[in-house]
């Protein structure tokens, strides 16, 4: 059997020139399915020239499906080629002699051989021998070579490859059976199919690494998205976080914010100006805490701020002035506002103190409430100047004191006062109240209302107070009507630095009567504006 089989490459010398790939049909042993590959050697030009090559290397793979015997190396000289088919020559002649070996071979030899020849295997015996004997005559090999390189590349191939042998324990231990394919229509067939298989091969390669590039430059194209997303996140909180710094009043700042409250921002919640030639009227007013030492300030000039603002009238609070001092501080003021009215207090020096300052002159001038001898009246607190059509008052109204020591007089004689004060001028015209009126009213108007419950400025008996001497008397809380739910904060306490984060308390006003109400064009607040605990506040009311 194994001289049958015997595959007869000894005397082949290879001349490894070339590589070429064959694909052969898998052949049957048994139930299993074995492919064949063939390696290469390498071929010294000294041992072509006396035809001998030590026989070439197999290599076995066993599988379910089909298996491509891989043959490497492709001759290019024409004495390969002769030595190619001489070799052939020798293979079919062992078989001839062999006649009767095969009539020997049981049916299952014969279909096994005729198995492994990809020739039919059904019949009896003698059809069997038939099939093998014909096999034999019709492969021997032809008498005429090609001149061609590429025809006898495949004629030496396919002459190669006619013949099985059975290895042996020593050439392939770890083997079954070899099996080849013959005739060149099969191999031009696989060949072509393996071309096939190579190239959908190499498309679905070609396509898993598109696929996977793709996947990789989706996921660099999420990761750059996540990144640049991450940035503009780092940058937005960079930006607030400067802006927290530099404008700490457009951050809510509340230790119980309701749901739609916002933190007050004059950029954005100004409404526009009045067009040109409405006429109208701008009042300032500011709680200034020291006017002289506020003019010895470096970053503060008045002249910028009425070069900013162009403000008609501005009304000050806690000037500490003397009145031996008015008379020098009036050299101070700005060209055009030539109307400056200054009460001072009496009762102890360098304390409280108002002022108006107007480029427009009043009608009329008049100092506290007309009560002689009154405390009101002896504490510089009170200028009230007639316009032509509305009064003007400025008021400084008394703080209640460390222990509330004050907050009886406060409530029950001052707030009073006051009010009858406002509701006498009322009767002839319409009044605009403005000041440090000294008390956060709601608790949207001061950032710790638990926490203050009984401090001067935000007890329950100055806020009723409040309420009841002016708010239900007819005058309009104009910031708060116009910002209803807006945090806007006009006093920041030294002691803990309240302005750099905005922990602060609205305690300056303009409160207009009713009947004036709707003529205000802009009620807001100057939070950038420094040199106080207080910031200036504005009215802008057409006439």
């Amino acid at each position: 059997m194994n001289k049958v089989l015997q595959l007869g490459l000894q005397s082949s010398v290879i001349n490894v020139a070339k590589f070429l790939v064959v694909p052969i049909r898998s052949l049957r042993v048994g139930s299993s399915i074995v492919g064949v590959g063939v390696g290469t050697r390498s071929v010294n030009k000294r041992l072509m020239s006396n035809a001998t090559v030590k026989s070439i290397p197999f290599s076995i793979n066993n599988s379910k499906g089909k298996e491509v015997l891989k043959i490497v190396g492709a001759a290019t000289d024409q004495n390969c080629h002769q030595m190619g088919s001489d070799s052939g020559r020798a293979e079919m002649g062992t078989l001839q002699d062999d006649q009767k070996d095969i009539e020997a071979m049981t049916v299952q030899e014969l279909r096994a051989t005729l198995r492994k020849l990809g020739l039919p295997v059904k019949g009896r015996k003698q059809q069997l021998i038939s099939t093998l004997r014909l096999h034999m005559d019709s492969n021997l090999p032809d008498q005429k070579e090609t001149t061609s390189s590429t025809r006898s590349d495949s004629v030496t191939i396919k002459r190669k490859i006619r013949n099985m042998e059975e290895p042996t324990e020593d050439d392939c231990s770890n083997s079954e059976a070899y099996g080849i394919e013959h005739g060149e229509k099969r191999v031009k067939q696989s060949t072509e199919e393996n071309l096939k298989a190579k190239v959908s091969a190499k498309a679905i390669s070609k396509e898993r690494k598109s696929l996977t590039k793709t996947g990789k430059q989706q996921i660099h194209s999420k990761e750059e998205a996540s990144s640049t997303i991450s940035s503009e996140l780092l940058k937005t909180e960079e930006m607030i976080s400067s802006l927290s710094q530099s404008e700490p009043w457009t951050v809510l700042a509340h230790k119980k914010p309701q749901k739609d409250w916002k933190a007050y921002n004059p950029k954005t919640m100004r409404p526009p100006p009045l067009p040109e030639g409405t006429k109208c009227v701008k009042v300032m007013t500011w709680n200034v805490n020291g006017l002289r030492a506020l003019l010895k300030l470096e970053s503060f000039t008045a002249l910028q701020l009425a070069q900013r603002e162009n403000f008609d009238i501005l009304c000050l609070q806690e000037t500490k002035l003397q009145v031996k001092d008015v008379e020098e501080i009036k050299k101070t003021l700005i060209d055009g506002y030539d109307h400056s009215f200054w009460s001072c207090s009496v009762s102890k020096l360098g304390y409280s103190g108002t002022a108006i300052i107007s480029r427009i002159k009043p009608l009329s001038v008049r100092y506290g409430t007309g009560l002689s001898e009154s405390d009101h009246d002896m504490e510089g607190r009170i200028v009230t100047a007639e316009f032509d059509s509305f009064y003007l008052i400025n008021t400084y109204v008394p703080n209640s004191g460390d222990g509330l020591k004050r907050l009886s007089y406060r409530i029950e004689e001052w707030d009073r006062t006051l009010s009858n004060h406002i509701k006498e001028l009322e009767k002839s015209k319409p009044v605009v109240l403005t000041g440090d009126l000294n008390c956060a009213h709601e608790e949207i108007d001061i950032f710790n209302p638990a926490g203050n419950k009984r401090s001067a400025g935000f007890t329950i008996e100055e806020r009723q107070s409040f309420g009841a001497n002016f708010l239900e008397k007819g005058f309009v809380d104009t910031f708060r009507k116009q910002h209803p739910g807006v945090v806007g904060y006009t006093y920041w306490g030294y002691r803990h630095g309240g302005r750099k984060t905005n922990r602060g308390w609205r305690l300056d006003y303009f409160l207009v009567s009713e009947s004036i109400a709707a003529n205000v064009h802009d009620s807001y607040i100057l939070p950038d504006i420094n040199g106080s605990d207080h910031c200036p506040i504005g009215l802008i009311l057409k006439l």
